[in-house]
């Protein structure tokens, strides 16, 4: 009963297999984010931080500035 069994298991598999897929796979034309993007956008993030932390040092070195002209 038991072979019986493996031996329709093994039919049904083989017949759930007959037909192959077959994938097309499709290099796209051009990389969206090109190596020109991210080093740009790199910059771009770096120059922004840089630029907060000159005005941020700016800011503080004036005010400083300020209450030390105050207490003088």
């Amino acid at each position: 009963m038991a072979a019986g069994a493996i031996s329709h298991w093994l039919s049904a598999i083989s017949q759930l297999q007959s037909k192959p897929i077959i994938v097309k796979i499709i290099e796209p034309e051009g990389d969206p984010t090109g190596l020109a993007d991210v080093l740009i956008g790199a910059l771009g993030l770096t120059g922004v931080l840089t630029l907060c932390a000159v005005v941020a040092a700016v800011v503080f070195g004036a005010v400083l500035y300020w209450i030390r002209s105050r207490s003088a």
